[in-house]
């Protein structure tokens, strides 16, 4: 991988990492919790809602931490190969998902493990 791609990759994890902190994400667009009024079709509705938000936040959490770890990666000269088996990571995998730790093949292994 040459230098403009890692500049590349680096500029786009880190336009990610900026709009998840500072509160763009898919979380923010879930209404909060509803207060306790009204029938309990709305109070349902309220608590599924805050249910997702929560839900969201987390799943951001862990996507923030997979990018701070690619960008440790960059800095380590390390982006880019599969850290299972230690092959390139191919560009269209890379193109699609920046924080990618493993290449196609190992990452379909691993998740079939589980």
């Amino acid at each position: 991988m040459n230098e403009s791609d890692l500049i590349r990759y680096k500029n786009r994890l880190l336009a990610k990492q900026r709009e998840l902190a500072t509160g763009r994400s898919l979380a923010d667009s879930i209404p909060a919790g509803a207060e306790a009024r009204g029938d309990p079709v709305d109070m349902a509705a309220g608590e599924t809602g805050a249910a997702v938000q929560l839900r969201l936040r987390e799943t951001d959490g862990r996507l923030l931490r997979a990018i701070e770890d690619a960008l440790t990666r960059i800095r380590q000269e390390r982006f880019g190969t599969c850290e299972e088996c230690g092959e390139p990571i191919s560009r269209a995998r890379l193109e699609a998902v920046p924080w990618a730790r493993h290449c196609k093949e190992c990452k379909e292994l691993l998740d079939s493990r589980t």
